[in-house]
C-alpha cells in the first residue's frame, strides 16, 4: 500500500511518498500486467488552496511480456510520469472524465496504489515485439522462423476467400 497521510499533508503542505508495489500484489490480478520487478514509486503530494491534492512523480519498473509474433519473453522498461488530482467529493460531482478523483470522506489516508495501477494499465503497451523484424512462428507447424525455416507448403487456398478471388478475376 502507498498511503498518503492527509493529516500530515495539511500540516506540512507537501509530502514525499516513496515505496514499491510488488509484482505478486493482488492489485495486478485481472489486468494482464506482469511485472518483472517491484514497481518503484517516487511521488510528491501538494495541497492547493482550493482544497485539492495534487500528486506528481515518477514510476519505475519493468514489464514482463511476450513477443506478439514468436512468444519469446520480452522485458519492457517502464518509466512513467504520473499526475493524480484528488478533490473533495462535492467538487468532483459532474466530472465524468475521471481526471479528478474524490477524496474519501472522513478518512485520514488515501491509498495511492489503485490510481497508480490505473496509470500503469493505461500506459502499458498492448503488443510488443522482441525485434522489429521478428518473423514469428509458422502458422502450420509452429516452428520459430527466427531460428530456422520450415518445410510447410500450403497447397490449398483458404476457401473463405473464394468469393474475393472470383471478384478479382472479373
Amino acid at each position: 500500500m502507498l498511503l498518503l497521510d492527509l493529516v500530515r499533508l495539511s500540516r506540512e503542505g507537501s509530502l514525499r511518498i516513496e515505496g514499491q508495489i510488488p509484482p505478486d500484489d493482488p492489485l495486478w490480478e485481472g489486468t494482464g500486467i506482469r511485472l518483472k520487478e517491484p514497481l518503484r514509486v517516487d511521488l510528491r503530494a501538494n495541497e492547493t488552496q482550493g482544497g485539492e491534492i495534487v500528486v506528481r512523480g515518477k514510476v519505475f519498473g519493468a514489464l514482463a511480456q511476450e513477443c506478439r509474433r514468436c512468444l519469446d519473453p520480452v522485458d519492457i522498461p517502464l518509466r512513467e510520469e504520473v499526475t493524480l488530482v484528488f478533490a473533495p467529493p462535492e467538487s468532483v460531482e459532474g466530472n465524468e472524465d475521471g481526471e479528478i478523483r474524490a477524496l474519501p470522506e472522513g478518512d485520514k489516508e488515501v491509498d495511492l496504489a489503485e490510481p497508480i495501477r490505473e496509470e500503469i494499465v493505461l500506459s502499458a503497451p498492448a503488443f510488443v515485439l522482441c525485434e522489429p523484424d521478428c518473423k514469428g512462428l509458422c502458422p502450420y507447424c509452429g516452428t520459430d522462423l527466427n531460428e530456422t525455416t520450415c518445410e510447410c507448403v500450403v497447397d490449398e487456398p483458404d476457401p473463405r476467400w473464394d468469393t474475393l478471388r472470383a471478384l478479382k478475376k472479373e
